[in-house]
């Protein structure tokens, strides 16, 4: 097809996005070529990483669609960051969890004639044109019900499906660079499975289920709230309204005591969904979890989510044991057995669990801390190309059953890292992660 045939802005947001792999691409070059000259290794990568992060959110940054998501996910690791890099960008990231351009009054009013009927005014008592809050793929507006609950109205934004799609397919040519480094890993079931997922994010009619389903296994709960459904079509979700303090503000100016409530509650809510509902909350990121005024953990947005009938699986559980009882071995064994190492790759066992003990400690006892700085520490002992744990971690496969579970495990962790709470995270394993406990553990 020709260019002129393409509309400028599907051009332009292309452009943008297939840019972005050959930008990494040569400032790692010219980074190389400078510690030829004799500059000092870590002062080039210090500059090749700033320069890299401030195209990468700046660009996601401009787009919606599956940038603007890949962006979202993308910025909960600032905690990752080394303190130089990610202080400057900190703020831009967080706007990229909740903040999109706003759709204009008149295009809301047509996609609520379009997915509510023409007569859409009568079911509300107020709607507030201006919206409250805004994401990747859609905004929210605060509403009276007809029946005179607040609610909150989610409107997808017109067209946001195929620009999502097509955003993803650009950003596959980001995965296959990262593939030529990764021999261990499998991309294409994986991005198979990545497009599969986002294709349900789009549908709030998927999303309302999802949502019903949770609120209805934590109904009554004191420490978890999840608001009701009231009514969705295919684009449109309106929900009982929510009041509660955002989790950014807690990670900004939070008490300590709120930090640690707010770190134990989410991950008791990510590890119970699969056992409590059969569904897993994948995206984890702080603009879709509120500290309420009763001390209980609101919970937004569940159009990620991971169906889990007979919970986490079991192996899970049980690697985490053995990996923590130090049977090397055994750890080896299962990660091929479940497809995280490939059967024609030969690896040493007890590297591999030297490569993976040190992420357990927040589970191998009974109190821990999550911190930018530990997070940091674990970032940078997989991330070094020189070093043996990423020579290693290149080895490794991802599954795409697992694929969701990761995404949440890894949002999960960069989240509370962001949190600095301390709290029992080994004791929830053991409640709701099978194969985890043991007698005596």
């Amino acid at each position: 097809m020709a260019v002129s045939n393409i509309p400028r802005r599907a051009v332009t947001r292309s452009a943008k996005l297939a840019g972005l792999p050959l930008g990494m691409a040569g400032r790692a070059t010219i980074g190389f070529g400078r510690r030829l000259g004799g500059r000092p290794a870590e002062v080039v990568t210090a500059e090749l990483q700033a320069r890299t992060a401030e195209q990468l959110f700046q660009v996601l940054g401009q787009l919606k669609g599956g940038a603007m998501k890949f962006g979202q996910s993308m910025s909960i690791f600032e905690a990752a960051l080394p303190e130089e890099v990610a202080a400057p960008y900190r703020a831009a990231l967080t706007r990229l969890q909740e903040a999109a351009p706003a759709l204009p009054a008149a295009t809301v009013h047509k996609v609520l004639a379009a997915q509510l009927g023409v007569d859409w005014r009568g079911l509300f008592l107020r709607f507030d044109d201006a919206p409250v809050a805004a994401a990747s793929i859609g905004q929210v507006h605060k509403a009276v019900w007809s029946d005179g609950r607040d609610v909150a109205v989610k409107i997808q934004y017109p067209g946001a499906g195929p620009a999502l799609l097509g955003d993803l397919k650009q950003l596959s040519r980001l995965a296959r660079v990262f593939s030529g480094f990764s021999p261990g890993l499998d991309i294409k079931p994986l991005l198979a499975e990545l497009e599969k997922r986002v294709a349900e994010e789009l549908d709030y009619g998927l999303e309302a289920e999802s949502q019903a389903t949770f609120a209805a296994a934590y109904a009554g709960d004191d420490e978890i709230l999840v608001p009701a459904v009231v009514a969705n079509s295919e684009r449109v979700l309106v929900t009982e309204w929510m009041e509660g303090v955002p989790l950014s503000r807690i990670i900004t100016d939070g008490t300590a005591a709120e930090r640690d409530r707010v770190s134990l509650l989410l991950a008791r809510f990510l590890f119970s969904g699969p056992v409590l509902a059969g569904l897993l909350h994948a995206d984890p990121h702080p603009g879709n979890f509120r500290l309420l005024p009763d001390g209980r953990l609101g919970v937004i947005d569940f159009g990620a989510v991971d169906h889990l009938p007979d919970g986490a699986p079991e192996p899970i559980g049980r690697l985490f044991r053995l990996a923590l009882a130090g049977d090397a071995d055994a750890v080896l064994s299962e990660l091929r057995r479940e497809g995280f190492v490939k059967d024609e790759l030969e690896l040493d066992a007890q590297e591999v669990l030297d490569y993976l003990r040190p992420m357990l400690d927040p589970v191998a006892t009974h109190s821990f801390r999550f911190s930018r700085p530990w997070l940091r520490s674990q970032a940078a002992r997989i991330g070094d190309p020189r070093s043996p744990a990423a020579a290693l971690g290149r080895q490794l496969n991802m599954p795409p059953s697992y694929l969701l579970i990761h995404r949440a495990t890894i949002g999960m962790i960069g989240v509370l890292s962001q949190l600095g709470g301390e709290a029992d995270y080994r004791a929830e394993m053991e409640r709701w992660q099978p194969g985890f406990a043991v007698s005596g553990g």
